[in-house]
């Protein structure tokens, strides 16, 4: 078993001014979270907006410093408040954004957005960079032909596409996450989340994935931790938190997911027509 991610008593605190004419106080946004990661697996991060899970997804992608805590990668501590991020260091967790539309520089072609990592983080030559650039776009199912498109004239699935290939041109062990696919139509969704379970099983990539949306999770978590106010108040197998979720906030949250199974559209419909025949 080989541990990629481990956290532990994350925290992250903000000052934020009290009034317009008030002094500063420090905000907790994260309490103190424990994680562990293995290689090849996905942990999902979820709870509803301002739980502290997206604050929790900049401090796992090495964007924003924790205020406190133990965080390592690979096992190795990992303090970017105290320590400058190495090529190596960047190497090893990229961060795929929710916005489809937004995370591309719409200036730059597709090609160059690919290499661009390389060409910050590598030695590799133009040629080599462009060759690895068009071997990623028809893994993530694009064409090397794209290589010279501008992002507008992708889609939204397929600019998320482009987005999954330039987080892994540097082969990181870690990639997070965050909303991936929930900009996106539900049918583009589907297959945005089956690429990234096949290219997790074909370079055994460990996953952060941060959601609102149960039935996502449902689909891609090996494990699941759920946020509350900054606060992890329940975490387990995906299986055993589906099955029997402990905390009430765990289950306020599933009553408030829509079931859209086959089974419970029949049960609604059969209430409905029971409803018309006693109350016509």
């Amino acid at each position: 078993m080989t541990i990629v991610l481990e956290g532990r008593g994350i925290t992250q605190d903000y000052q934020v001014r009290e009034g317009f004419l008030g002094g500063w106080k420090a905000v907790r946004a994260v309490k103190g979270v424990d994680f562990q990661l293995e290689r090849g697996k996905t942990l999902a991060i979820v709870g509803e907006s301002g739980s502290g899970k997206s604050t929790l997804a900049r401090i796992i992608a090495l964007i924003d410093p924790q205020s406190g805590g133990t965080l390592k990668i690979e096992g190795q501590a990992i303090d970017i408040s105290r320590q400058r991020i190495t090529p190596a260091l960047r190497s090893k967790v990229q961060m795929v954004f929710q916005n489809p539309y937004g995370s591309l520089n719409p200036r730059q072609k597709v090609g160059d957005v690919l290499m661009e990592p390389l060409l910050l983080n590598t030695p590799l030559s133009g040629d080599e960079r462009r060759a690895r650039a068009e071997a990623m776009l028809t893994k993530v199912g694009l064409a090397p032909e794209h290589f010279n498109r501008y992002p507008h004239m992708f889609s939204g699935g397929q600019r998320q596409r482009i987005a999954i290939a330039r987080a892994l041109m540097l082969n990181p062990a870690l990639l997070v996450l965050d909303e991936p696919v929930s900009a996106l139509d539900l049918s583009v969704q589907a297959q945005v989340l089956n690429l990234l379970g096949d290219l997790q099983e074909e370079f055994q990539l460990t996953y952060v994935f941060i959601s609102h949306d149960l039935s996502v999770v449902r689909h891609i978590a090996d494990e699941v931790m759920v946020l509350s106010k900054g606060e992890a108040v329940e975490q387990g197998s995906r299986e055993a938190l589906f099955a029997d979720p402990k905390h009430p906030y765990t289950r306020q949250l599933f009553a408030a997911t829509p079931v859209v199974s086959v089974d419970a559209i029949r049960e609604r419909v059969a209430r409905r027509q029971a409803a018309r025949v006693l109350h016509p």
